[in-house]
Order: C-alpha cells, then structure tokens, then sequence
C-alpha cells in the first residue's frame, strides 16, 4: 500500500517539489450530491445536444418529400410543439455550476476549462435559439399543414438545410465539450 503526503509535504529526493506544490492538487469530489449532480449535468448535455442533432438529421429528411419512405415518421417527429428534449440544453450550465459549487473548492466557476465549456456551450445554445428552434417551429408548420405545397417548397427547404447543417455543427460541438470537460486543461 502507498501512503502519499499530504498537502504542504516536501517529498524528499523530489527536486521542485516543496510546500504548497501538493496543495494545488485536489482530489476528485466524491458524495451522493456531486454524483447526481454530475449524472443530470450529463444528461442535460446528451439528451439536449442529442435532440437537437436529431432534429437536424430529421430535417434533411423533410427535403425527400411528403410521399418518400419515412415521410409519416417525419410528421410525427415535426407535430406542432415545443421541442422539450432539446431544451433540457439549458440544464447543461445550471448543473454545471452547481457542481463547482458542490465540488468543496477542487473546482472554480474561473477554471479554464469551465470558462471554455461554458463558452462551446453557449455556441451551442445560440445556435439551437438562432437557427434550429425558430426553423423547427416553421418546418412543423409546414409538414402539419402545407407540406408539398410549391407556394412553400423554397422556403421550407431553406429552412431544412440550415437546420440540418446546424445540426451537424452541434455533436461536434458536443465532443469539444466532452473533451474539455474530461481533459480539464
């Protein structure tokens, strides 16, 4: 068993390694309320990134037209609503901080990888508020109600393609968060 020292010890024979040096290491937060807030931070970020992925990818499928295989999917998926899945995005940050809070000082809301998630999350949340959730709401006007309809036909797949492109930047911007957030640099 290795006994390590603890913050403040000079190990000797370890050259640049005095007091203090340990004492920035933190030991990764542990505890019932760290782990859950950890979980639902997680959740938030798959379940919001992954619905508005796939409202991208079931954008790009509008375009084939109401009489292609899968068209009937596609309307179910486009029913007239809010987008409730995407939205849990907006629990991404609120868990986030609260984890800093809970983490009893190993991590601060100044952490560089904490300011940089934070700004590939607003990227993200700007482009789901801008681009998809706007579109969205139109495209399910659309497929509900006109959906072929050549007097609509440009601007639907106008909107489509920019969903669809949206959605292909936001699991990339879901993968830049996940190695941030692990990495830690």
């Amino acid at each position: 068993m290795t006994i390590l020292p603890g913050p403040g010890a000079v190990i000797p024979g370890a050259p640049g390694l005095g007091p203090g040096v340990l004492a920035a290491a933190h030991a990764a937060p542990t505890g019932p309320l760290y782990t859950t807030l950890l979980l639902l931070h997680v959740l938030c970020a798959v379940i919001g990134f992954g619905a508005t992925a796939v409202t991208g990818a079931q954008a790009a499928r509008v375009r084939r037209g109401p009489t292609a295989p899968g068209a009937d999917g596609v309307r179910r998926y486009f029913r007239p609503g809010v987008n409730w899945a995407g939205r849990t995005l907006y629990g991404v940050p609120v868990f986030g901080f609260a984890l800093v809070a809970d983490s009893d000082h190993a991590f601060a809301a100044g952490d560089r990888f904490v300011v940089v998630g934070l700004l590939v999350w607003l990227a993200a949340a700007l482009a789901a508020e801008v681009v998809v959730w706007p579109d969205e709401r139109r495209i399910q006007e659309a497929v509900s109600e006109r959906w072929g309809d050549p007097a609509t036909a440009e601007d639907l797949d106008r909107r489509c393609r920019r969903v669809a492109r949206t959605g292909v930047v936001l699991p990339v911007l879901f993968v830049a968060a996940v190695v941030v957030m692990v990495g830690k640099p």
